[in-house]
């Protein structure tokens, strides 16, 4: 379902699957990922999560200027089992191909009408998701909608996705959606601890997607879970809880 909105490229649109919403990230969800990002902040070591209700309406309002400006297209995770914010998600870094060859190249500048334009390139990243929401297939999923779009819908060359190489269980996400590993950046730029950090960056080519479609959707069904596993009773729509898994 896309939502007209004429300040933005691209178009802002909800992503429906089995498990999760992904819906355009609005002032609506700020308390939502406020609660969330209140469970052990000991946990945020290498991604920044909002930190209280005004850190979390700050975040918001930085995303939607970012949205406003095209450099982004931020998401709310919502379940579809009872409709509770779990986390965040966004397209970033989109690139546009089309039009005349220029030197030096303009990147994040669509070539004619912007309200047609879709990127060439895209990356998927700032995702957070609550911890009640682990193997529930809520991330699989919604980097399967989010894939299915960038690549059936805009039909782009390349979707990027990145983590600090420290991260782990980032990386071990990443590569289990089928993402080749394009190698480390050494000394990339410099970690939320202050450190300087190395950053993996992971890539899936338009080629690709077939293969990685497939491997994920073989995955949702055993990843699955009914709603009893996100235990905790809903608070209207922007209830969340759990502390986050950064990917």
């Amino acid at each position: 379902m896309l939502l007209e909105d004429p300040r933005t490229v691209p178009v802002p649109v909800v992503l429906a699957g089995r498990t999760v919403r992904l819906e355009p990230l609005a002032v609506r969800h700020a308390e939502g990922l406020a609660l969330a990002g209140a469970q052990d902040r000991a946990a945020y070591a290498y991604t920044p999560v909002p930190d209280g209700p005004e850190a979390a309406h700050d975040y918001v309002a930085r995303a939607l200027t970012d949205q406003a400006a095209g450099r982004a297209l931020p998401f709310a995770l919502v379940t579809a089992f009872d409709g509770r914010v779990v986390g965040s998600t966004r397209f970033l870094e989109l690139d546009y191909w089309r039009g005349p060859v220029v030197w030096p190249p303009v990147t994040g500048a669509p070539y004619g009408d912007p309200l047609t334009a879709v990127p060439d390139a895209a990356e998927i990243g700032n995702t957070r998701i609550a911890g009640c929401a682990r193997g529930t297939g809520v991330n699989a999923e919604a980097k399967l909608l989010m894939l299915r779009h960038a690549f059936e819908t805009w039909g782009v060359r390349r979707i990027t996705l990145r983590a600090d190489a420290r991260n782990v269980r980032s990386r071990a996400a990443i590569e289990r959606l089928g993402a080749a590993c394009e190698g480390v950046r050494r000394a990339h730029a410099r970690g939320l601890d202050g450190a300087v950090r190395d950053t993996a960056f992971y890539s899936v080519l338009r080629e690709e997607w077939p293969a990685v479609r497939s491997l994920i959707e073989l995955r949702l069904p055993a990843a699955a879970r009914p709603p009893a596993t996100l235990s905790r009773p809903r608070r209207d729509h922007d209830g969340a809880a759990g502390r986050l898994l950064l990917t």
